[in-house]
């Protein structure tokens, strides 16, 4: 019996595309070699191939791994290694001290003077590992053994939308695949019913914007979705007034019937079966998006230990909280944006704010995930886009900020495998320059990929002629990192 909904489309000879015919050629040598050039395109490897669930089924990783999802703390903006996690007391000797490249005198092309800065913070020791923490990371110090300090990576760019593309994606130009895209590439998410790949970003996106998450040229599944930070997290979430499930089910169903009869027209756009993927994962969506928002249900210790209510910790507190509810549920890639650190005015006054805005809520999320068993299995991972100068004008005799530094800043790890209690590289004495361990960033990737069981020579994706990867031409693992 024939379906209700039947499209026939014939093609002649004189009204077929090239494709088409290409595509009709059957059991030929020709469909062959034309199924095997699809394929490649489509996944690269026996590993990420796609089975009857769909492009976001769980797939095994290509090696042994603690890390099974991945929460990403982006604190956009850079902030100051010198004034959180790595101290540099020499700094206080050079105060206000006329700063220098190399012990020569600026040229007179350079505008204005500039002077040492030390930070106005007082560090400790902190936990059994010893490790460096400005005093005003009174929550964090708490999980500090927990934490894996890395001191030597280095980017290759002072302006924030390229540093950003690079942090996220690799590429410092855009339009490449971010992390959190290729993560789901490679392993999938284990919940069906929700994104794979999900971002809190700010009321203002990051600079760069979108494309911090993009899918670029994997397919369109794996592109983050963002959560909107007010209002409803995801707009149309619920039903048009008058319309039931029941008929929305029916309108999908005829809508996916019509896509599918003109997707066989076009075989080679893979936009349209991602769309019709999408219909459905926004239906399934509706039935489970609002209870896993509504941190409301969360006992109220626990909400009191994020900070929700808190003027300061409130809006951050609920990211972190969320992220573990999602990471609870099965999504494999949580990405959080906590912006503003761009401090070069006024570092004591405003990396005091913005440390006392995520201190609580971060210790939280650590704490939260060890005590629901979570951590072993989650990779926490807290950096900005490159650190800062021990430099910068001053202003009335006071020293106020720090500019952008690519060749040093500090990341940490948390759960997932990594080193935890360890602080790993070195910078200078001035805090300009890593000096021990030092690593470029794809090598951070790479580090990051193997701690979630994936190899990034073998996790890639042909496009433009080539195997194309997250390190963009190959990375070495940073061992250290790893227990």
């Amino acid at each position: 019996m024939k379906s209700e909904v039947s499209i026939q489309h014939e093609p002649n000879a004189s009204t077929m595309h090239r494709r088409q015919v290409l595509y009709g050629l059957g059991a030929s040598i020709g469909a062959i070699a034309l199924n095997a050039l699809v394929n490649i395109e489509a996944y690269s490897g026996d590993h990420n191939a796609v089975d009857d669930a769909g492009v976001l089924a769980p797939r095994n990783g290509h090696v042994a791994a603690k890390a099974k999802n991945c929460i990403f703390l982006m604190m956009e903006g850079g902030p100051s290694h010198i004034d959180t996690f790595d101290p540099k007391p020499h700094l206080q000797k050079v105060h206000l001290q006329e700063f220098t490249r190399e012990g020569k005198q600026k040229s007179a092309m350079e505008s204005g003077k500039r002077y040492y800065v030390q930070s106005p913070f007082k560090f400790k020791k902190m936990g059994q590992s010893g490790a460096d923490m400005a005093e005003n990371w009174e929550n964090l110090a708490r999980v500090a053994d927990d934490l894996c300090f890395f001191r030597g990576c280095q980017v290759d760019s002072v302006n924030h939308p390229t540093a950003m593309y690079q942090m996220n994606c690799g590429n410092r130009f855009g339009g490449d695949p971010a992390i959190g895209a290729w993560v789901t590439y490679g392993l999938g998410s284990e919940n069906q019913d929700l994104p794979g790949f999900i971002v809190l970003p700010e009321v203002s996106y990051p600079q760069g914007g979108a494309a911090n998450w993009s899918n670029g040229y994997l397919p369109a599944a794996f592109q983050g979705t963002p959560l909107r930070p007010k209002g409803s997290p995801i707009l149309d979430l619920a039903p048009p007034n008058g319309v039931s499930r029941e008929q929305q089910r029916a309108n999908l169903d005829l809508l996916g019937a019509l896509n599918r009869e003109h997707h066989k027209q076009f075989p080679w756009h893979d936009d349209l079966e991602v769309r019709i993927q999408n219909y459905e994962l926004a239906f399934r969506m509706q039935a489970q998006v609002p209870g896993l928002l509504d941190v409301s249900r969360e006992d109220q210790n626990t909400q009191a230990m994020y900070g929700l209510g808190e003027p300061l910790t409130d809006s951050f507190g609920k990211k972190c909280l969320l992220a573990r509810k999602m990471i609870e549920s099965g999504v494999r890639f949580v990405q959080l944006y906590h912006g503003t650190w761009d401090s070069h005015d006024y570092i004591e006054r405003a990396h005091g704010n913005l440390v006392r805005a995520v201190d609580k809520p971060i210790a939280a999320l650590i704490r939260d995930l060890k005590q629901r068993g979570l951590l072993e299995s989650t990779l926490v991972v807290w950096c900005g886009e490159f650190g800062r100068t021990p430099d910068n004008g001053v202003r009335g005799g006071t020293a106020y900020g720090r500019d952008h530094n690519p060749n040093a800043m500090t990341i940490w790890l948390a759960g997932g495998g990594c080193n935890a209690g360890h602080t790993i590289g070195a910078t200078d004495e001035l805090g300009m320059t890593a000096v021990e361990d030092v690593h470029p960033i794809r090598d951070f990737h790479v580090t990051l990929l193997r701690l979630l069981g994936l190899d990034d020579n073998k996790l890639t994706y042909y496009h433009a002629g080539r195997f194309k990867q997250l390190s963009q031409f190959g990375g070495k693992v940073i061992d250290k990192l790893i227990a």
